[in-house]
């Protein structure tokens, strides 16, 4: 989870992804930022976010987020 605050403070230094959980419902990040988002997870990840993925729960919180991260590792 370290690692993945990180990367979200890079992208989006406002916003405190440790306590936040309605990061999409607060409009807390817009559809820059979580393009943004998903460009360095691929990155530092090595995954890969299907457009289907891309959902306000996968994006709500740094919980969902790692969640999402996880699941495309398996895949």
């Amino acid at each position: 989870m370290e690692k993945l605050i990180e990367i979200l403070k890079g992208v989006c230094p406002f916003v405190d992804f440790e306590k936040e959980e309605s990061i999409i419902e607060d409009h807390l990040i817009d559809s820059f930022d979580i393009i943004s988002i998903i460009v360095e997870l691929n990155d530092a990840y090595g995954v890969e976010i299907s457009a289907e993925d891309i959902t306000p729960e996968n994006f709500n919180s740094a919980k969902s987020i790692l969640e999402l991260v996880e699941k495309a590792k398996e895949q």
